[in-house]
């Protein structure tokens, strides 16, 4: 690919992720939908204007680290330590569930295989994909909306970023059931001194930005310094924790999210992700959503995979969310924010891939699976959302 490609591909994801933005908002669905449906319009599924390219992925990647470097700006410490240990109880729910349910799901349509077969193997493996969640999507919606700061937004921020770590540690597991070289307990270690190192680093690192920013007070030095942070500290953790890169960008901004200018670097995180980063990460799932190896019998195995992906973690997470205190309606909400799957999971199907537990093929059903709860879960969290604030307008 000749690189002056990338600005015709630019352009066309931009303009078109911005009409069908703003044809989203007139239709009163959250933006981010239309987004991601821009990229369906012009990406191989339907017009075949722009490829999925390792520079587009590239971009994308920027975008999703800067969602949630701005998603850990936004969070406010007090409500994240009044409701970790909730958040962690509903990820362990949102993990298991769905694990369960997708081991049922292959088991029922293939068959139920004996231990240690490569039978046996694909439908746990098929339950690993289902635990993966992706909380871009949902911060977008709820950074939309209004209700990024309260307390079921940072619940479900929370137990994203939670279940991420645990759907690791569990796909280190299972792939060590087949792989004797995988060694789980390294992951569980490498987990817990990612976050034991920079709990100790974070008290340091927020002294200097509070002592930058009385010495230089709303100036540009501060979100080009956050920045750093968040680009570092998201390699630190993909690169020597093997932890998911988005998780070390949202850790970043909870480290500045407590300093006075913590609104002002915000800003500047959201004025560069939605110019160019964000629409390109959206568009980019319609963009890798190809149907041409669909046969009749996938895609009904497709359908049960996107049905049990999604109704799984809406009841595993809901439910320990309803046990946990919280009303009826804020459970179905962190239920369906909890819902959405993205990079995580492909990353998840790809490792299956290269092991030999899944063939090729099923990554036509996760793409599906990234691509309708993408869709779904802002529309279906609007919807709430609109009713609660109709409802309590109505007192």
């Amino acid at each position: 690919m000749e690189t002056y490609e990338i600005f015709k591909d630019l352009a066309i994801i931009l303009i078109s992720a911005k009409l069908c933005g703003l044809l989203a908002g007139k239709l009163k669905a959250p933006q981010v939908v239309g987004e991601i449906i821009a990229g369906l319009l012009i990406g191989p599924c339907m017009l075949g204007l722009v490829q999925q390219t390792d520079l587009i992925s590239g971009l994308a990647e920027i975008g999703v680290v800067l969602l949630m470097f701005f998603a850990g700006l936004q969070t406010s410490l007090k409500d994240l330590m009044r409701t970790g240990w909730k958040a962690f109880l509903i990820a362990c729910s949102g993990v298991l569930v769905p694990l369960l349910g997708g081991y049922l799901l292959y088991s029922c349509y293939y068959g139920f295989a004996p231990g240690g077969s490569s039978g046996f193997y694909s439908a746990i493996f098929t339950g690993v994909i289902l635990t993966a969640t992706s909380v871009s999507i949902t911060v977008a919606t709820l950074k939309e909306l209004g209700y990024l700061k309260t307390e079921t937004g940072t619940t479900i921020m929370s137990a994203a970023i939670i279940d991420d770590v645990i759907g690791i540690i569990v796909l280190t597991f299972v792939i060590g059931m087949k792989d004797p070289n995988s060694k789980p307990s390294k992951v569980i270690i490498s987990t817990v001194l990612f976050f034991l190192i920079f709990f100790i680093l974070g008290v340091l690192i927020c002294k200097f930005f509070q002592w930058l920013d009385k010495r230089y007070p709303h100036t540009r030095r501060l979100p080009i310094f956050g920045f750093v942070l968040a680009f570092a500290m998201a390699y630190i953790a993909e690169k020597y924790f093997g932890i998911a890169d988005i998780t070390g960008a949202y850790v970043a901004g909870i480290i500045l999210c407590s300093i006075d200018d913590a609104e002002y670097i915000a800003r500047k995180a959201d004025v560069s992700s939605y110019m160019v980063f964000a629409p390109v990460f959206f568009a980019s799932i319609g963009l890798k959503t190809n149907i041409d190896q669909l046969t009749p019998a996938l895609l009904l195995f497709c359908v049960l995979f996107v049905a049990i992906g999604l109704i799984t973690k809406i009841i595993g997470c809901g439910l320990m969310s309803k046990i946990l205190g919280f009303s009826g309606e804020d459970s179905i909400k962190i239920g369906i924010g909890m819902m959405t799957r993205g990079e995580v999971a492909l990353i998840v199907a790809q490792k299956g891939l290269q092991v030999g537990m899944i063939e090729s093929k099923y990554f036509t059903a996760v793409i599906l699976l990234i691509l309708v709860s993408s869709v779904i879960t802002p529309i279906f969290l609007k919807l709430l959302y609109s009713r609660s604030s109709s409802r309590a307008l109505s007192k």
